[in-house]
């Protein structure tokens, strides 16, 4: 061992290589001769010559050759702050130094982190874009005709209507904005790429299809029937019948969760983990018939409005609402949530549409009135309001205006009544599905330009779509954590000193718990009224001693944390430690 550590080893010149190879000639690298210390197996310390590649001058290279990091131009103070992870920890409160370090360390990652995600802006090649009027016009003028005539080709031939027979129709787009659902009131049901118009199925259930809504992917769908909900596949196979679901009125399909939300003519919210096939939560919110449903996509809550102008927040684990709103003072016609989860925005019929911050459950923050009922909202990813009141549909740029306009963004009139109405994701696209059919609108600057491939790809193939569906199972979000604040998971849940001591105090006015004891039934001359009255008063009086033994700990525990306190010592032991040379100690005298 000792003779082969003596000699020369060659040591890999993969870290230094890798990190001087795009500035530093092969030529001008020498080989420096560096001598350490160590064992061998017996324990005799040796020394090992090695061979390191060093450059010349290694200080002045690496300032002269390293990233020009500080030459980039400085970002700007107001692009920082829409990146930034709020104020910087204070390290005064900080005990020890290690600890001190590493939240610093903690704070140059996250300064670091903010700056990239301000930069990469530039990689969002996809502008944002709204139509610009001319000199006295505005843009509530323009027809859809008109906009089809100053587009491309191929956003053009978005733009299209369907008149069919068996309405008035619910739609539902898929999560990626590709495909779209559509079911009749008379029981026809449709699913079709949209943009390059190609049919996945078409039938007709002979029911009443009351709502529609796609699962993670196009290829599953579910339709509320008439008594239950069915599942399709995008062939129009059926594949499961939910006879525990009934008569339901209202979908809503969670995707982080795998949940199916409805709501049923009876009250009742269930929540169908399509996963596994199981109800994770059913009960009755005793609010009547549900006809309006949104989830948060923010924290999966479910979002019922009721005849009595009170919007209630549910979970599948909590059999009584996380929260109540108190929207209007009429019912309420229509309700909506932003894509970001911040906004809920309800319409009632006093012909007011209001926004309250569901973060809070605060507001409203904006007030205005309508010449109509609103009997439909819904919210773009770029903050476009679409309101529709019953043939005629508005739409405005932004929802947060303090005061109504007295022009919206654009308008359109439809030839029937107005049953449905949703935005496509990714596109400037608002899909409107009325008595007589479907209509697909031109909102230009609706839509979000720029989309994560990862999270939603309107352009993937079948095997990114197969993987994208395994990795989705895999980080499934369990029911458990729908709260109105999901970071709540995140927090520790410490009780302070006085909450230990009042409820160890809540022992002394609670009763002593009374014995139940149902005796089995012995054969004839085995047992006796005496001996079970016996038997009865015997463990009456073990849980009597029991509770009386746990009042009298819970006592010299509290009266222990007060001298604690007194003393001012965090260490001090509650009891003191006994020993057998106490006895030997003075005694206190007493007064």
């Amino acid at each position: 061992m000792s003779e082969n550590a003596n000699d020369e080893v060659n040591v890999s010149k993969g870290k230094n290589k890798r990190y001087f190879e795009d500035t530093v000639d092969e030529s001008e690298v020498k080989e420096v001769k560096v001598k350490h210390k160590r064992q061998d197996f017996k324990g005799e310390i040796i020394k090992v010559d090695q061979y390191v590649q060093k450059p010349f001058k290694s200080k002045k290279y690496f300032k002269k050759f390293r990233p020009q990091l500080d030459k980039r131009p400085k970002l700007p103070e107001e692009v920082l702050n829409k990146h930034t992870r709020g104020e910087r920890v204070d390290t005064d409160g900080i005990k020890t130094n290690y600890f001190k370090e590493k939240q610093r360390r903690k704070e140059i990652y996250l300064e670091y982190a903010t700056e990239q995600a301000a930069r990469t802006e530039i990689l969002l090649s996809e502008p944002q874009g709204f139509i610009e009027p001319g000199e006295e016009e505005i843009t509530a003028q323009y027809r859809q005709a008109d906009i089809v005539k100053n587009v491309d080709i191929q956003s053009a031939a978005k733009h299209f209507k369907l008149n069919l027979d068996f309405g008035p129709y619910s739609m539902r787009y898929s999560k990626n904005g590709r495909h779209l659902l559509l079911g009749g009131r008379k029981g026809h049901v449709t699913a079709f790429d949209w943009v390059t118009k190609k049919l996945h199925c078409e039938m007709n259930v002979m029911e009443e299809v009351a709502d529609v809504s796609f699962f993670h992917t196009h290829t599953m769908f579910a339709c509320a029937q008439k008594d239950h909900v069915y599942v399709y596949d995008n062939q129009g196979t059926e594949l499961h019948c939910v006879k525990r679901l009934y008569r339901v009125n209202r979908m809503e399909f969670l995707p982080y969760h795998f949940l199916l939300a409805t709501g049923n003519n009876d009250g009742y919210a269930s929540w169908l983990d399509v996963s596994i096939g199981e109800l994770v939560g059913n009960f009755n919110t005793n609010m009547g018939t549900i006809r309006l449903m949104r989830h948060n996509p923010a924290n999966g809550v479910l979002c019922i409005g009721s005849n009595k102008g009170v919007v209630s927040m549910w979970s599948p684990k909590i059999k009584e609402p996380l929260a109540k709103l108190l929207c209007h003072p009429t019912p309420i016609s229509t309700l909506t949530v932003d894509h970001k989860g911040q906004h809920l925005i309800t319409a009632g019929l006093d012909h007011f549409v209001k926004v309250w911050d569901i973060r809070a459950l605060s507001g409203p923050l904006v007030k205005y009135k309508l010449r109509l009922p609103a009997n439909q909202l819904d919210v773009s990813q770029r903050g476009v309001l679409a309101i529709s009141q019953g043939k005629s549909c508005e739409m405005y740029t932004n929802f947060l205006m303090e005061k109504k306009p007295s022009h919206p963004y654009l308008k359109h009139y439809s030839d029937t009544f107005v049953h449905g109405m949703r935005f496509c994701p990714y596109e400037d696209i608002l899909g409107i599905a009325t008595a007589s059919g479907f209509e697909s609108l031109l909102v230009p600057g609706s839509g979000e330009p720029n989309y994560d491939a990862l999270e939603d790809n309107p352009y993937e193939t079948k095997k990114q779509r197969r993987e994208r569906e395994v990795h989705a199972l895999l980080e499934k979000i369990p029911p458990e954590l729908i709260t109105l604040d999901p970071n709540d998971i995140t927090t520790v849940d410490v009780p302070t000193l006085q909450e230990k001591v009042d409820a160890k105090k809540a022992i002394f006015f609670l009763k002593p718990p009374q014995v139940a004891i149902n005796p089995r039934r012995k054969m004839k001359g085995r047992g006796g009224s005496v001996k079970a009255a016996r038997n009865k008063q015997i463990v009456k009086d073990i849980k009597r001693k029991e509770f009386i033994a746990n009042i009298r700990e819970t006592k010299k525990s509290i009266i222990a944390t007060h001298k604690q306190e007194e003393v001012g010592e965090d260490f001090l032991p509650l009891e003191t430690p006994t020993s057998v040379l106490d006895r030997f100690k003075p005694k206190k005298m007493k007064r």
